[in-house]
């Protein structure tokens, strides 16, 4: 599959999100809830709407499907999933941990993914069946040669349910726990590609939220799934994992079902 015209695409689509959100970052940019009470702001709004009129102009027969503006359906199979700000809170606090999240599916799985920090002037571009580069130049997950000693993340624990939350906690009391990082939404994930974190553990994704972080993290040697291992598609129910390091599959999926540490999973 030859992307590099939507790569290029892609590419212009970030430049587009950077020009308007960059001006407002640590402004005192008004936000207001949106109805699920999560904020919005300005900058997500202009930042999508721009990264939208390109879509239009170049690309008009795939589908969008976009955070602050819904779902157009296109007749190509083809559908761009847009995450303007992912990080809305972060980027109202004034931290440089929110990201764009800019992803190509087609036929319901992403095949192309990008997270752009535009403060930091960092990109992170994954492409099926390419290296994952951030600037242009290709990085990689590390290994994990035990779940002891990895280093686990999530945006907080506000976004889980009670179940959940105590499912993470197994999982998290079986890691590196005084190491776990609270906070950094899309943010997490390109630190995983880049071989900084192990795991990275969250419900509540939609699939703007999880669609871009999937072709980086994977094209970086990690891999992504749900709580139960199954891949992540446009279907997905929101419960997300991020592996550095795939051998620690079986381990995560076991702590997260409460098995204790060095249990064999029935393998």
């Amino acid at each position: 599959m030859n992307l590099a015209a939507e790569i290029a695409l892609a590419h212009r689509l970030a430049d587009a999100a950077r020009a308007e959100i960059l001006p407002l970052f640590r402004t005192p940019v008004s936000s207001e809830a949106k109805g699920d009470a999560t904020p919005v702001t300005i900058a997500d709004r202009n930042a999508e709407e721009a990264m939208r009129r390109l879509l239009k102009a170049e690309m008009g027969q795939d589908g969008v499907h976009g955070e602050e503006f819904g779902v157009e359906e296109g007749r190509s199979g083809r559908q761009w999933v847009l995450d303007p700000i992912d990080g809305t809170t972060a980027f109202l606090a004034g931290r440089a941990t929110f990201g764009t999240l800019i992803a190509l599916l087609v036929d319901g799985f992403p095949v192309l993914g990008l997270i752009d920090q535009p403060v930091l002037g960092e990109r992170w571009l994954g492409v099926a069946g390419q290296a994952t580069t951030l600037n242009g130049k290709s990085v990689n997950t590390r290994q994990c040669r035990e779940l002891a000693r990895a280093t686990i993340a999530t945006t907080g624990p506000q976004y889980f349910t009670q179940t959940e939350g105590e499912m993470f906690m197994a999982l998290a009391s079986q890691t590196d726990h005084k190491r776990m990082v609270m906070g950094g939404d899309c943010y997490n994930y390109a630190c995983l590609a880049t071989g900084h974190i192990d795991v990275v553990c969250e419900a509540g994704l939609k699939l703007h939220d999880f669609a871009a972080l999937v072709p980086v993290v994977e094209g970086a040697g990690g891999l992504m799934c749900d709580w139960n291992g199954e891949p992540l598609h446009g279907q997905s129910d929101g419960h997300v994992l991020a592996l550095g390091d795939p051998a620690r599959l079986e381990d995560v999926l076991g702590a997260l079902a409460g098995a204790p540490p060095g249990h064999d999973h029935g393998h």
